[in-house]
């Protein structure tokens, strides 16, 4: 009995999904667990496993199409081997029962040609009545007048000859040109458009993105941070800390940190507007923006208030490949209280990043540049960050956000402080 290959429940408020890309073929051999198609949702895209090993049999949606949750896409054959007969077979197959075919009659036989003897008597005529033709050809036409008639100057008289030949085959022209009007010209190659359905995930963070403008007070703060200190930290402690927890000493986790640290501070960046209430949050599920090939993906790393260095920089980096495979999990990318981007590591100098609602606020990390400042009265040379925070004005007001993101700068640039909680 086959076995039907069904639309998972991929998250909350999810009711339909799109099938990006088929990975089997009908006829395939496939074991449980394997992937057979690519499902393309609001929140993220994952690989649809086989429930049971056998034969794909029936595909019944085509890549593209949108279905809804529960919907049976195919169907699997349990037990065969499923393998799709090779052309060698296929033909020997076609063999095993050969039929009896008379040859086609060639080309020269199907055309009714007269015997021999009827062309022998045919041609003769065909050569008396040649002449016959000529001669026809060569007198004026009934009515006409004949070239020495048109005058004594024989040029006149070619040119009405020329006339009557040029009236005749006017209205013949006239029917080619209607019969097979001129074949449009070719489109330009350096100027051709490609035409792309945009994925569910793409339309989902284009609205998202679209309502959070339009419900949302934005605005934003900037700031900017000395990276000295983590930078003398990394490269001191790196080599160690990546022999003991296989991972490297990166950024982000700092950020985290700091992130962390100045939200205890300041509750209204870490709480959201429901209805006419305002509901904060006693725990700090801190959403990284992560961009890959199929859109803007932003995985949560659960309580990471109580997450270490090591904890995060394996989490952030378990994200990071997963988005690259197209396999995070639905659940992974549901809720959070903050959020942080990074768009210094496509260069980025200084940015004012969306709030993803319903947060009330981003944190935008930029670029590392060599700048001169001024410190202890002197202009020095420093690796500076600027940073910028987008917050909802219906919550937080500009004294807390300003104060916040000062918070956030002084614990990247005094480490120290934000293992002492001070």
């Amino acid at each position: 009995m086959p076995v039907d290959l069904k639309i998972p429940e991929v998250g909350e408020s999810i009711t339909e999904v799109q099938i990006s890309d088929w990975l089997k073929s009908e006829g395939d051999m496939i074991k449980k667990d394997d992937p057979v198609a690519v499902i393309d949702s609001e929140k993220t895209t994952f690989e649809l496993p086989a429930p049971e090993s056998g034969t794909l049999t029936k595909i019944m949606h085509r890549a593209g199409d949108t279905v809804t949750i529960g919907t049976v896409i195919a169907q699997i054959e349990p037990g065969g081997n499923g393998d799709k007969p090779k052309p060698d077979e296929t033909k020997a197959a076609g063999r095993s029962k050969p039929e009896t075919r008379h040859p086609a009659p060639a080309e020269s036989e199907t055309r009714s040609d007269p015997p021999a003897a009827e062309k022998r008597r045919t041609q003769p005529r065909a050569k008396e009545q040649a002449p016959v033709r000529e001669t026809k050809k060569a007198e004026p036409a009934k009515g006409a007048e004949p070239v020495e008639a048109a005058g004594k100057d024989s040029k006149d008289g070619h040119e009405k000859v020329a006339a009557r030949v040029d009236a005749t085959e006017e209205p013949a022209l006239a029917r080619k040109t209607e019969a097979k009007p001129p074949a449009p010209p070719k489109p330009s190659t350096d100027r051709e458009e490609e035409v792309v359905q945009m994925t569910m995930l793409r339309r989902t963070v284009s609205r998202r993105l679209v309502e959070a403008q339009q419900q949302m007070a934005m605005l934003t703060t900037f700031n900017e941070v000395d990276m000295s200190a983590v930078q003398a930290l990394r490269r001191e402690h790196q080599e160690a800390f990546e022999k003991r927890y296989q991972v490297k000493l990166g950024l982000m986790s700092f950020f985290v940190k700091a992130v962390i640290d100045a939200l205890k501070q300041f509750p209204q960046l870490n709480a959201e507007i429901r209805d006419d209430d305002i509901v904060y949050r006693n725990y700090f599920d801190i959403g990284v923006a992560i961009a890959s090939e199929r859109g803007l993906v932003v995985p949560v790393l659960r309580n990471a208030e109580r997450r270490s260095f090591a904890e995060l920089e394996k989490a952030i980096g378990d994200f990071a490949q997963r988005a690259k495979d197209g396999k995070l999990k639905p659940e992974e990318l549901e809720g959070g209280t903050f959020t942080i981007t990074n768009g210094g590591v496509f260069g980025s100098l200084l940015s004012t990043p969306i709030i993803n609602p319903p947060q009330s606020g981003i944190l935008g990390m930029h670029t590392i540049q060599e700048r001169p400042v001024a410190a202890q009265g002197q202009v020095v040379i420093r690796p500076m960050m600027y940073l910028a925070l987008t917050y909802d004005h219906r919550i937080v007001d500009g004294r807390e956000a300003v104060l916040f993101l000062r918070r956030v700068k002084e614990a990247v640039e005094t480490p120290a402080r934000m293992l002492i909680e001070v």
